[in-house]
């Protein structure tokens, strides 16, 4: 064993509150995300409104806290209008972003049904692509506005009498992206998503606008198409997007390890970026960030193509990655990355919930069962309460072909003060050999061990398959104790590990 992963923490070392928005996830029409996803009329378990119970129930198990529709790329082709109103009188309409039919049997109002059966906070995405501002208006008064107007008055005939209240709203997707229909430059967007957002407010003062940021941080437009954006709409947006998706690139299995070092970077330079606009306009609100994509994805893999030619299938297979242990605590460092920056990050959200991309999957007529990601995410949603930590960590590097040399470990720590519950989240992301952990834990007074559990497996490219669900699964760290104040343990190689603490009663 190495020399030890040393975590240094304290009450005092407050970051921010946890916010529970940092637990969503995005359910876009793209693949089998939402028909035979969430949708499935014909399913042994499809309720009266044709959503799958069995995947209602594991999305409130996995502690999603908003989730983000309907789109992403699709967004910026599609029309609200066709997904509202009676079933059978609904048009069906090629999506360009993913070469398939979209019937629009699922729409807005069955959205929001859904996402009051799973419990969701929803946060809705306008086209800013192909369409614009009247259309943006459009759908803002359709979902938030009382009757006594077309669309509310639309929206009651479709029988949703009050109105849904949706707060966050996506002022487009990845707008920067030459794939991205109607893709602009950041000054048209600039003005589009500025006059919108100032609309949009006049109708509902209260909503929680969302400028889009930079597809992502390789783009050669990063950071300057920020300063342009928010330099024309930091008045009237609270929150600029973030997007950023990771895999193993080439058998580079230590670069990816360290993946979360990339993220970290990310987050810093938007921050940065929207604290210059700042200064420059001399102003006190500060601009927070909506991550609102992220995950792994092996964007080189064949399922990821969509088709193509004359084949325009509905709900087609597409990017339904299977995912690894090694992918699972990528995944969790990700997370810890977020919780770490709980002070700049407001909102995120998982991309995707369902088979796309997702930590739950399912089997047209038949069974759901969960991705190795599932349970990262879950245990931290469920456990990540009070306020977030700034935890230090000294421990052996490792060197990568992308950063040079990273920290083996990575952690970050919840405290809630008023219950007395600790919670560490702790991965080793070193690709070879078991680490010591050492934590000294007196500032936080008489504490005893809830529990500590660790997910790993001997093979990093095990994963959880239909058949076998259970493969990589959390399990008890029987190494893990308190002894006099400090926290030991031992830490396998490409783990993430929970562990929890409690004040002594």
């Amino acid at each position: 064993m190495s020399s030890p992963v040393t975590l240094t923490l304290h009450p005092s070392f407050q970051v921010a509150p946890v916010r529970r928005r940092t637990f969503g996830a995005f359910v876009e029409h793209l693949g089998r995300c939402v028909y035979t996803g969430i949708f499935e009329p014909d399913h042994p378990s499809a309720d009266e409104d044709g959503f799958r119970t069995d995947v209602l129930a594991l999305t409130r198990e996995l502690g999603v806290s908003s989730v983000r529709y309907p789109g992403g790329n699709f967004v910026s082709g599609y029309r609200w209008e066709d997904g509202v109103g009676p079933v059978e009188e609904r048009p069906a309409r090629h999506d360009l972003a993913w070469h398939s039919t979209e019937p629009n049997t699922v729409g807005l109002d069955e959205f929001m049904a859904w996402a009051g059966k799973a419990e969701v906070e929803p946060m809705y995405a306008v086209n800013l692509g192909t369409r614009g501002i009247e259309e943006a208006l459009d759908v803002l008064q359709y979902a938030n506005a009382p009757q006594g107007i077309a669309y509310s008055d639309q929206r009651a005939e479709n029988g949703h009498a009050e109105p849904y209240g949706i707060r966050m709203w996506c002022l487009g997707n990845e707008m920067d992206g030459p794939w991205q229909a109607g893709h602009k430059t950041a000054e048209e967007y600039a003005r589009i998503a500025t006059e919108a957002a100032r609309l949009m407010r006049q109708e509902d003062p209260d909503l929680e606008l969302i400028a889009c940021g930079s597809s992502s941080s390789q783009m050669e437009t990063f950071a300057a198409w920020e300063n342009t954006v928010l330099t024309e709409s930091y008045d009237l947006v609270d929150m600029i997007s973030a997007h950023a998706y990771y895999s193993e690139k080439d058998g580079d299995q230590a670069s990816f390890l360290a993946s979360a070092d990339d993220m970290d970077h990310f987050i810093d330079s938007v921050v940065a970026t929207a604290d210059h606009v700042r200064a420059k306009l001399k102003r006190d609100k500060r601009i927070m960030i909506s991550f609102d994509e992220w995950n792994i994805w092996y964007q080189h893999r064949a399922e990821s193509r969509p088709p193509s030619g004359d084949d325009w299938p509905v709900a087609p297979v597409l990017l339904e990655d299977t995912y690894s242990a090694m992918d699972a605590v990528v995944f969790g460092n990700l997370l810890i990355s977020l919780l770490r920056h709980s002070d700049r990050v407001a909102s995120a959200s998982l991309a995707q919930l369902v088979n796309v991309i997702a930590p739950i999957m399912t089997a047209p007529g038949g069974e759901a069962w969960k991705q190795t990601t599932f349970h990262p995410f879950a245990l931290t949603s469920r456990h990540a309460a009070g306020q977030v930590l700034d935890v230090r960590v000294t421990a052996p590097s490792f060197e990568n072909t992308r950063f040079g040399e990273s920290s083996a470990a990575d952690a970050v720590a919840t405290w809630d003060e008023e219950s007395g519950a600790l919670t560490v989240f702790v991965v080793n992301r070193g690709p070879e050999g078991e680490q010591a952990l050492d934590a000294d834990l007196a500032g936080f007074g008489d504490l005893e061990l809830v529990e500590a559990v660790t997910l790993h497996h001997e093979d990093p490219y095990a994963a959880n398959t239909q058949d076998a669900p259970e493969t990589v699964v959390p399990a008890p760290n029987d190494s893990v104790a308190l002894d006099g104040g400090r926290l030991v343990g031992a830490l396998p190689a490409i783990s993430w590990s929970m562990i929890r603490l409690a004040r002594r009663a």
